[in-house]
């Protein structure tokens, strides 16, 4: 085994070492290589320079030689003439040729490639020497233990005496031609100082090298290796020093347990790593060392975490302490590792590293009984883990995201410890994580911001919300979950709050505003059907409700105050505008009580509406006040109809014919509160137009449940129609005072004034279809859209407009299209003046009267014209109304229904040609009279179809006579309208052309 063992180390340095190394002392010797042709390339320009700036020969004066003087021979010659002197030629000069400025350009340095002759000759060959040497000794040691040639005890002096003379001699060739020499051999020693070791201990069992000697031999070379490494700055022993440090107790391990020893010499050795990292730069270290620090942590805890029992009692806090210690001995490394660069950034990742595992140690400790239900110090663990890892991440800047990745790991971790170990004896101890946690992660955007560090994810703001996520596991865990979750959730919310105002993300507000109500109404569904526990539940949301509203109304206050004026917000717009935020999250706020009053009353048997139209009433005149004092008009309507859903969820649910004192006089109540409030703060509100709709609405809104229960409790007393006509009376009177007190130069009166009277309308018509039944409903509609078209004619407001010809249109389609009208009632014995005459004809005089009233320039419904179709209506439901006078004149007497034939009677066929022309005709002269060709056309189509069914199904059913006079009758009809074309349209349109 220890023969494996040696070859094992052998091999690891072949595979692992030597590569490394070669690639080290190449980047190095490139590196310096590089170094000198610069210096090189800056000698020469610097050579360059001194040589221009030495003196500038002077230009060189070239002088023309004199010419040599003529031999004249000797000839009497008359006295020569007096010679004027010529001076002599100047001197020529070569011009100053300038010289060049050479400019030196520095070269880029040459891309960085390696030198094989170099590499191969000094390096290469050095370090197969070294290896050549381990293996020659290891040979020889090998040969003299098969022939015992040499005593054990030889053997090993000789072995720790090379090792020892190799690394002195590497230490003392130490120059820089020998750089690699050097280096070669210290590993080559200290190699073998490891094996020599490692011999004594297991191959010959020598009694000095016990346990500890031995252990504290190889620690010594370790250190060695380190201080050798940093004097001859070789990474390659410190590499070697590494790797025979954490082989050190797996190479002398007897199996037995010792982990303090263990992990203390591991932190020795990381400690030793870690500052020789600091010391020279080497980036590699710092990973190795977490790498093998992590490598004995999962070693240990596979052969002694069961076996010793670490998962009981007290012995549970050396493993804690030992996975803790690490990350903390990791994470000062890195917080004081103030060189920036790959150092720095080596030694955070292997602190992150480190701090990772020891938080997966902790889901580790969780699959133990014995240690999940010891949550204080499950937590405690946790939390320091949390903290620690945490820490980094706020120092690092480029660990920044993540901080939620850790947060996530954390409540994951308090989620499934909170399933699965949770009970009532606990519950104390998990409501106190939760708050420490919540606080811990809550705190950090606002810690970041305060040190100016790296702005966090916005995930990081989502931490309240799963705190508050964590209360609902109790709440449905526990059959009776303490009231002393709500303190917690309080403090949550608080902290939500803060941090959210300190750091600019409200939305998380909202958030937790709805997981806060969504655990109200966790804790409601618990209640028992004997309601008990449900005035504390109601106590409750009441609180929760007005530290929500208040916080809503501060928070949109600080939005109105910092957005510049403009448009109001929108309550259904998007929810990243400030402006909407600012309408939205206070209507979210009062909302969401409504809606867990509704749940709670549609689940629990509630007989007394008290207690929940109490705390309604507060959310209302919450939200009342927010609209006065902040102008959010929105929230009144808001209120209104949160109020209305709320009463009847409970009248539909439990209103019962005894109990109906108590619900009317709420009812009331609402509806006065609604209806009072914008005439109490007049001046405010005179010139906007949503309060008062809320105020408008509220009577008609509440009209059904006190009708109901008035219905419920006096069934036969036949006066009714006493409600509407009382409900009537405040909205006349509202109407009343803003004509009084309404400024008629504000844009809102209108809207106003439209709002009070068609509530007004509303009621009057009210009064036909609660007094009476079936026709009149449909005459009340057919009024009260006349009546709002009236309306309109006053107080222009398009919604008045829109409303009266829906109402109109309702009332056509109820009558042409509903057969069953004509059941409504038994005929009567008078014919013509019956039901049917004034039930359809008041109906088409409705639509006429509307026409009119509609007329240009009010005739516009969006961008369509009005009058023609209600004029179309009205005619044809008057083409109707004769159709069954007609058919109600030929019915037997007797017969409960109308019957409808064209055949086998010659009066009722007479009838009714005779009365479609006369129709066709009176159509003609409308059409004539007001210009209108569809009604011109409308009676042509229709005069032609009677001529139709006169020549082919009236005579042919006639006597003689009696063809004739029909016969004459229609001819005197269409001659008629032949007349009243040429005379009257003919000169119209002459007119008109001149």
């Amino acid at each position: 085994m220890e023969g494996l063992i040696l070859l094992f180390l052998v091999v690891v340095v072949m595979v692992f070492v030597v590569p490394a190394v070669a690639l080290a002392k190449a980047s190095r010797a490139s590196r310096a290589i590089e170094e000198l042709k610069q210096r090189l390339l800056m000698l020469e320009a610097r050579l360059h320079r001194s040589s221009e700036d030495a003196p500038a020969t002077p230009p060189e004066i070239v002088t023309q030689p004199k010419p040599a003087a003529p031999i004249i021979p000797s000839v009497s010659v008359p006295p020569p003439l007096p010679v004027t002197a010529v001076p002599p030629p100047m001197p020529e000069t070569k011009p100053i040729i300038p010289v060049e400025e050479v400019q030196m350009e520095t070269a880029p340095p040459p891309a960085r490639t390696i030198d094989w002759e170099q590499f191969m000759g000094a390096k290469m060959f050095a370090w197969i020497g070294g290896f050549a040497l381990f293996l020659g000794v290891a040979f020889f040691v090998k040969y003299s233990f098969e022939h015992n040639l040499i005593s054990p005890e030889l053997r090993v002096a000789i072995g720790f005496l090379a090792g020892i003379a190799l690394v002195v001699g590497g230490t003392a060739v130490k120059r820089k031609e020998n750089v690699v020499t050097a280096q070669t051999l210290c590993a080559t020693g200290i190699l073998i100082l490891y094996a020599v070791t490692f011999a004594c201990r297991s191959f010959y069992h020598f009694p000095f090298f016990g346990l500890i000697p031995t252990f504290a031999l190889m620690s010594l070379i370790t250190a060695a290796a380190f201080l050798l490494a940093v004097r001859m700055d070789a990474l390659v022993v410190a590499i070697l020093g590494i790797a025979g440090g954490f082989l050190t107790p797996v190479l002398l391990s007897t199996g037995q347990d010792n982990p303090l020893g263990l992990f203390g010499y591991i932190a020795l050795l990381d400690a030793g790593l870690l500052a020789v990292a600091r010391r020279k730069g080497w980036t590699s270290l710092p990973i190795l060392g977490a790498i093998g620090t992590v490598l004995m942590q999962v070693t240990w805890v596979g052969n002694f975490f069961l076996q010793g029992h670490y998962f009981a009692g007290n012995k549970t806090l050396i493993p804690m302490a030992v996975f803790l210690g690490f990350e903390i001995l990791f994470l000062v490394a890195a917080l004081t590792t103030r060189q920036s660069g790959k150092l720095e950034t080596a030694v955070s990742g292997a602190a992150l590293a480190v701090g990772a595992f020891a938080m997966l140690w902790a889901f580790y400790f969780f699959s133990f009984t014995t240690i999940g239900s010891r949550p204080v110090l499950l937590l405690s663990y946790l939390f320091l883990v949390d903290a620690a890892l945490l820490g980094l991440c706020i120092a690092k800047k480029y660990f920044a995201p993540l901080i939620a990745v850790v947060g996530i790991a954390a409540f994951i971790f308090l989620g499934l410890w909170t399933n699965d170990y949770l009970t009532q004896r606990n519950l104390y101890i998990a409501l106190g994580a939760y708050f420490v946690f919540a606080l811990l992660h809550s705190s950090l955007p606002i810690a970041m911001q305060r040190l100016g560090k790296a702005t966090p994810p916005w995930s990081v703001h989502l931490f309240p919300a799963a705190t508050l996520l964590l209360v609902l596991l109790p709440i449905f865990k526990l059959a009776t979950a303490s009231f002393l979750v709500w303190p917690l959730v309080l403090c949550v919310d608080v902290i939500a709050l803060l941090a959210a105002a300190m750091t600019g993300m409200l939305a998380a507000v909202a958030i937790v505003l709805l997981l806060t109500l969504v655990a109200l109404g966790a804790w409601m569904l618990q209640i028992p059907p004997a309601l008990t526990g449900f005035s504390s539940s109601l106590f409750l949301l009441a609180g929760f409700s007005i530290f929500f509203v208040a916080t809503a109304a501060w928070i949109s206050r600080r939005l109105l105050q910092t957005e510049k004026a403009g448009e109001p917000g929108n309550i259904f717009g998007e929810f990243a505008v400030p402006a909407n935020f600012a309408v939205q999250l206070p209507a979210l706020a009062a909302t969401l009580p409504f809606l867990l009053l509704v749940m709670a009353t549609l689940r629990l048997p509630v007989a007394n509406p008290s207690p929940v139209f109490g705390l309604a009433l507060l959310l209302v005149v919450l939200l009342l006040g927010l609209t006065k004092i902040f102008s959010l008009d929105l929230l009144a309507c808001v209120a209104l109809g949160s109020t209305i859903l709320l009463e009847y969820a409970w009248h539909l649910s439990h209103f019962k014919n005894g109990d109906a004192g108590i619900p009317i006089l709420w009812y009331l109540f609402f509806t006065a509160v609604f209806t009072v409030f914008p005439f109490i703060f007049h001046r405010l509100f005179a010139r906007k137009s949503i309060v008062w709709a809320s105020a408008a609405l509220a009577a008609p809104l509440h009209f059904y449940l006190v009708y109901d229960v008035f219905r419920t409790t006096h069934p036969n007393s036949g006066m009714l129609g006493l409600v509407p006509a009382a409900f009537a009376v405040p909205s006349l009177l509202g109407l009343a005072a803003l004509l009084r007190f309404t400024p008629k130069d504000s844009r809102a009166r209108n809207a106003q004034l439209a709002l009070f009277g068609g509530a007004a309308l509303f009621f009057i018509t009210l009064i036909f279809l609660v007094q009476f039944n079936r026709q009149w409903i449909t005459l009340g509609w057919a009024l009260e859209g006349a009546a709002l078209c009236w309306l309109f004619h006053r107080v222009p407001h398009p919604g008045l407009r829109i409303a009266g010809i829906a109402l109109l249109l309702i009332s056509f389609a109820r009558l042409v299209c509903n057969p069953a009208v004509l059941a409504y009632h038994p005929r009567a014995a008078t014919p013509i003046f019956n039901w049917y005459l004034y039930t359809y004809g008041i109906v088409a005089i409705c639509l006429f009267v509307a026409a009119k009233l509609l007329a240009p320039p009010r005739n516009l419904v969006l961008n369509k014209n009005a009058p023609p179709l209600l004029n179309s209506l009205g005619a044809i439901l008057a083409f109707v109304l004769l159709n069954i006078e007609i058919a109600d004149y030929f019915t037997k007497p007797g017969a409960y229904e109308l019957t409808f034939h064209f055949s086998g009677n010659f009066a009722r066929d007479m009838s009714y040609s005779i009365a479609w022309a006369l129709f066709a005709l009176l159509l003609l002269i409308i059409g004539i009279r007001k210009r209108n060709k569809a009604a011109r056309y409308a009676s042509l189509a229709l005069l032609g179809f009677v001529l139709l069914k006169l020549f082919f199904h009236d005579l042919s059913q006639l006597q003689q006579l009696y063809r004739i006079a029909a016969l004459i009758v229609v001819a005197i009809i269409a001659i008629l309208a032949s007349f009243l074309y040429q005379r009257f349209l003919g000169q119209t349109e002459k007119s008109g052309t001149q």
